[in-house]
């Protein structure tokens, strides 16, 4: 016991992995300030300290928070309602021969297809404004959901399925009782592409023609700050896009695999 070797102070702050990731925010945000102060071109690359000053101005005036809150809203209900569409899906796949060849065929289809590719006919169907932005979130959402979550059905094993049917469970009892805790780490990875894609089709789309009656979300404030030449303004903006993304996938996916897949000993 005597011969076991102390860590240094250095090597336990090293074994933290926040204070790591600290480490490599500091380095980068060092990095951006230095290369902007050698370029001194506030419009091409603006100095950190000037974005981190104009998107405190925007937090407290009220601008940025409520442009945030815009975008929130419109993925929340988007996201929602592909999940609800991936979740159909993927229980008709999994029920029935047809809903397998028909998921699979629906997937490779419009898979491969980019959600901002059918933003023209989002236009022509639903109008300038935000149901059009639902409708290409819905498709960014619905198939990477679908795939992972199919994947996890497929890979449930053997000896669980027999469980299930010797229990006299089919049907939706069967996939709520079964499928889905055993394929629960497919499901979280699934969710977590979805948000991905849903995310930066929304910012993408906003960016388009993501006004409506005057007021639009964070992807019309970068457009419209870039118009203005407030490129300070256009980074802040970005800067909160990345903190929310962030964010949703540090808290609350990383609570949801802590109280599912990390609880049932699918992950370390």
């Amino acid at each position: 016991m005597d011969n076991i070797r102390k860590l240094s102070v250095f090597e336990k702050i090293y074994g933290i992995q926040f204070l790591r990731k600290i480490f490599i925010l500091a380095f980068i945000a060092a990095a951006w300030q230095l290369y902007a102060v050698r370029l001194n071109n506030a419009l091409m690359f603006p100095l950190l300290t000037d974005i981190v000053t104009g998107l405190i101005g925007v937090l407290r005036s009220g601008e940025l928070p409520e442009r945030a809150a815009v975008s929130l809203r419109v993925i929340l209900i988007a996201y929602f309602l592909g999940v609800l569409a991936a979740g159909v899906l993927t229980v008709f796949a999994i029920t029935t021969r047809l809903g397998t060849d028909f998921l699979e065929l629906l997937t490779a289809m419009f898979n491969p297809l980019p959600a901002i590719a059918l933003l023209p006919l989002a236009l022509l169907w639903f109008g300038l404004g935000y149901p059009s932005i639902i409708f290409v979130i819905v498709h960014a959402v619905t198939w990477p959901v679908a795939l992972n979550v199919h994947s996890g059905f497929l890979g449930v094993s053997a000896t669980l399925r027999m469980v299930g049917k010797n229990y006299g469970l089919g049907g939706l009892r069967f996939v709520f009782k079964i499928l889905i805790p055993a394929a629960a780490a497919h499901i979280v990875t699934g969710l977590k592409v979805g948000w991905a894609f849903s995310w930066r089709t929304l910012i993408a789309a906003e960016l388009v023609f993501g006004v409506s009656s005057g007021k639009g979300g964070l992807g019309w404030f970068i457009y419209e700050k870039k118009n203005q030449l407030d490129i300070d303004l256009v980074f802040a903006g970005l800067l909160t896009v990345i903190i929310i993304g962030v964010l949703v996938e540090g808290l609350i996916f990383k609570f949801i695999e802590e109280r599912t897949i990390v609880k049932w000993g699918m992950k370390f």
